[in-house]
């Protein structure tokens, strides 16, 4: 599980900024709380809020990157930049990132930290915690002269000639998982569920992200049942979704087989069914349809659900069935967390103060605080009528 993340000079955040999901024994959250491995209480939803173009997706965006980064940078062209955004004001000065999470043995926690410009990794380390000991290192890896390295290990296993070859814009872990080192095989793996890319919220064209979603729930029909339920208990006025296969043909003429949804609709009276194109369903059942595909899998599997407006073309009260599902032992056995960013007011009487960061700019800068660490923000506020009234800022000056 997440613990907690921090940056500094990423995007429109200047200064050091932190992100906890850890939870004090007392504090209150309704079923989103769960022990970790390393005996730490910590929220399985962290949400956050902000006026337009205050930070948010900026505060999200650095869990995103470091997925890619960990798992993925090994694939980058051998003179590409590393695709960071510094503050206007930092661009002569490193972007730098921490990560803490659960390792696999009980009692353990991992420490990640990346230090880079959008040219190079200036040093990039993995430490390793057990109970209350001291951080020791996995490996350490400090430039030395640009785009030269020393790397230094601790167990890690990856061969030094191999390691000192380390690229520029490559992470080490995803460098030496291609040379099949365990531990980077492992940490490579580690499930990240995200709406995000390099340059912020991925956009494709409705009719692919639907036909992708087919596809997958076509192939997995254990999803695709537990998706079909939840819909349909949602008021969305479907008693199924139809996934057929049809043979399409492609820009040559050959024809090849493609997935399509189709929503179900029942006359009660009739006792009839009626078949909709998902493409022609409402947005906000469209957009429940493709959110399910990927959380799903993360509340199946355990992972992390980092994704940038939740509530997008969703109603508001949709938002309390999408995060229950995080908070139900039942739907969410091996602990799975999301972090997310909306505009709905609605998640402040869902989640309690613990649960919730908020964001606003002044002038170029963006800050962020949880906002239980406010002075005066009491469990049982009306913190919905609170925050519109402007008692704890992040609210739109118009």
């Amino acid at each position: 599980m997440l613990h907690s993340y921090a940056f500094a000079n990423f995007r429109s955040f200047r200064e050091r900024t932190e992100v906890s999901l850890e939870l004090a024994e007392n504090a209150s959250v309704n079923g989103w709380d769960r022990v970790s491995r390393s005996g730490q209480r910590l929220t399985t939803a962290l949400a956050v809020l902000g006026p337009n173009a205050s930070g948010k997706t900026s505060l999200i965006h650095p869990l995103a990157f470091l997925a890619w980064f960990i798992r993925d940078s090994f694939s980058a062209k051998p003179d590409q930049g590393i695709p960071i955004i510094p503050h206007f004001t930092g661009a002569d000065s490193p972007t730098e990132i921490e990560v803490i999470a659960d390792a696999d043995e009980p009692e353990s926690l991992w420490r990640y930290r990346l230090s880079m410009t959008a040219q190079e990794v200036l040093a990039e380390s993995l430490e390793k915690k057990i109970r209350r000991g001291q951080w020791y290192p996995v490996f350490t890896r400090t430039r030395v002269q640009p785009k030269r390295y020393e790397v230094n290990q601790e167990g890690f296993g990856l061969d030094p000639s191999q390691a000192e070859a380390v690229r520029a814009n490559v992470s080490l872990i995803s460098w030496a998982a291609q040379f099949g080192v365990p531990l980077a095989r492992s940490l490579v793996n580690m499930p990240v569920f995200t709406n995000l890319n390099d340059s912020g919220k991925m956009w494709q064209p409705r009719s692919e992200i639907l036909e992708l979603c087919t596809r997958h729930y076509a192939q997995n029909e254990g999803l695709r049942v537990r998706m079909r339920d939840l819909l349909s208990q949602w008021d969305l006025g479907l008693t199924d979704v139809s996934i057929r296969e049809h043979e399409i043909p492609d820009a040559s003429g050959t024809k090849k087989p493609r997935w399509f949804a189709y929503g179900v609709h029942r006359d009660p009276a009739r006792g009839q069914d009626y078949f909709l194109p998902f493409m022609h369903e409402s947005s906000g059942t469209q957009a429940a349809f493709t959110l399910l595909a990927k959380m799903l899998v993360a509340l199946e599997g355990g992972g992390l659900v980092v994704w940038d407006e939740l509530d997008g073309d969703l109603h508001p009260h949709m938002l309390e069935p999408l995060l229950d599902l995080f908070s139900n032992s039942e739907t969410n056995p091996l602990n799975a967390q999301i972090v997310f960013t909306c505009h709905a007011v609605e998640v402040l009487r869902l989640l309690q103060k613990s649960q919730v960061m908020l964001v606003e700019k002044e002038g170029l800068e963006s800050t962020a605080w949880r906002l239980d660490s406010l002075e005066g923000v009491r469990s049982d506020d009306n913190r919905a009528a609170k925050y519109l009234a402007g008692a704890y800022g992040a609210v739109p000056r118009l």
